[in-house]
């Protein structure tokens, strides 16, 4: 299977919850389609997702631990087998198995970690199978913690060799001074940074501060990077098809 087809699609927290800060059963939907319609096209899809820790909130209430990383370590432990029975419900609608990829930092480490993950993907890929990759949350200490998922996603797609990743976030891309989204971002552009608030919303760790360094970076390494709004209808397919929509991050 060309590597060339690789896409990676990762989607936030703000984009898979509602405002009351349950799951979105909508947004799923949308989400299983247009990766199902991607992959009967001939690309080959693998989704970062986002929503454990959001998930097992929505299960569990109010935890009475006072540690923040172990309650945290709870509310993933919950909520990743209620993210996941949704998402293989979904897909299996569709003829399609999904399958699930923990990874910690450690396994974005070059050696034996590092090729039992590109093992793994190479696997899952070869039988047509969706891998959908989070952080393990239940295991990882805080100095094996990635800064988020949107730092997942670059470094699955990196290691992938991904010909695009779509970060999609609850906004439509990054704004400009005058509030348009800027479309384009030529390699190596500094000047959109300076656009960007530092201000982080909603219950994901990351901002679109991560998002654009993420994307920069991914885009050095030839991953075409695009940020754009997982709440609009057929995002990722409009991206395919070239529709001017989101930011856009060019490779050399």
């Amino acid at each position: 299977m060309s590597q060339q087809n690789r896409i990676v699609v990762k989607v936030g927290t703000n984009v898979l919850t509602r405002e009351d800060g349950k799951l979105d059963a909508l947004i799923f939907r949308e989400i299983v389609v247009q990766l199902v319609k991607l992959k009967r096209e001939g690309w080959c899809p693998i989704l970062v997702s986002s929503g454990a820790v959001g998930a097992g909130k929505s299960v569990l209430g109010e935890s009475q631990i006072k540690d923040e990383a172990i309650r945290r370590q709870v509310f993933s432990a919950i909520g990743q087998t209620t993210l996941m029975k949704r998402y293989f419900e979904l897909f299996i609608e569709y003829g399609v198995v999904c399958a699930q990829v923990l990874a910690t930092k450690e396994d974005f480490t070059e050696g034996e970690h590092y090729q039992n993950m590109i093992n793994c993907f190479e696997g899952l890929l070869s039988e047509g199978i969706i891998p959908i990759v989070n952080e393990n949350d239940v295991v990882s200490l805080t100095e094996l913690m990635f800064t988020d998922n949107d730092e997942l996603a670059g470094l699955t797609a990196r290691m992938v060799r991904a010909k695009k990743l779509v970060v999609l976030s609850n906004v439509d891309g990054i704004y400009d001074q005058d509030k348009k989204v800027v479309h384009v971002v030529p390699l190596n552009d500094t000047v959109v940074k300076s656009y960007i608030s530092t201000e982080k919303s909603g219950l994901g760790r990351g901002g679109m501060q991560s998002k654009y360094a993420i994307a920069n970076l991914c885009a050095v390494n030839g991953v075409e990077t695009y940020i754009a709004n997982g709440k609009v209808d057929n995002v990722v397919l409009d991206i395919i098809q070239g529709k001017e929509i989101g930011t856009r991050f060019l490779t050399k």
